[in-house]
């Protein structure tokens, strides 16, 4: 009987805990120079003060509604999570045929991409929820590129995750300036990124001894963790289901391993 009781009181005592938990979100405004930019903050009011933080860099369509959840899935998961805004306030494509011309300008331009993605990433580690030594970059597409833009621009980030990003880098000896392990998830057949790319980024982690992982996913082509890209692998672009939960379970793996804390 005294079992039971124990038991029944655990039981209350876990449930009045995990009522008091609480996904706490807001829009942050921060600068990069003069410009205004517009992120968006996700964390769990309950648990230590300190948590593992992750920076979310958005696909070329800017901060929208399925960045704001993946930050939203990454509070739940018990880390701050806070998506960078690489593009400024106000400014969302509303179509790939707008995204296309602006992501392709901030690619062609490192500096700015990584001097937008370091305010984000700032901005995260000053939130007094943050341990600022346990901070990982994710990223999707044009945002996979920055992910990596941010480390091999030396920011101390302790994992970076890009899925389905390009890899080319137009300064490889920059690699030299990665602090933390690296995990790339590719589509086998996205043919958005060449061979020589993939070869030139295995090179890049070889020869600045980075600790890195090149997953590829057989049958799944670019964007295939977006559901709003289709099926249809023919146009390059397109949803996959099973390497969309095999490459967010590679995460929470390399995550679990890189930012817990015995």
């Amino acid at each position: 009987m005294q079992a039971h009781r124990f038991a029944v009181a655990a039981a209350l005592g876990l449930l009045v805990t995990t009522a008091r938990a609480e996904i706490v979100t807001k829009t942050v405004e921060y600068k990069q120079g003069d410009t205004v930019l517009e992120g968006f903050l996700a964390y769990d009011s309950a648990g230590p003060a300190r948590k593992p933080g992750v920076l979310v860099v958005h696909d070329w369509l800017g901060v929208t509604a399925a960045t704001r959840k993946k930050v939203e899935q990454l509070a739940g998961m018990g880390y701050v999570a806070f998506a960078a805004d690489i593009y400024g306030k106000g400014i969302r494509p509303a179509s790939g045929k707008e995204a296309g011309p602006l992501a392709g300008s901030y690619k062609k331009d490192r500096a700015l991409l990584r001097a937008r993605v370091v305010a984000g990433f700032d901005e995260l580690a000053r939130q007094p929820t943050v341990d600022p030594a346990r901070v990982a970059v994710i990223g999707y597409c044009f945002g996979g590129t920055t992910a990596i833009e941010l480390a091999r621009a030396g920011a101390n980030v302790v994992a970076v995750v890009s899925f389905h990003g390009g890899l080319d880098s137009p300064t490889p000896a920059d690699g030299r300036n990665i602090k933390g392990k690296v995990l790339a998830l590719h589509g086998a057949d996205d043919p958005f990124v060449p061979a020589a790319d993939l070869a030139a980024f295995e090179q890049e982690m070889r020869t600045n001894g980075v600790d890195w992982q090149l997953v590829k996913y057989g049958g799944a082509v670019h964007s295939f963790t977006n559901p709003a890209a289709g099926t249809d692998n023919s146009k390059g672009n397109a949803y996959n289901a099973s390497a969309d939960k095999r490459s967010w379970k590679a995460m929470e793996d390399f995550f679990a391993e890189v930012l817990t804390r015995s």
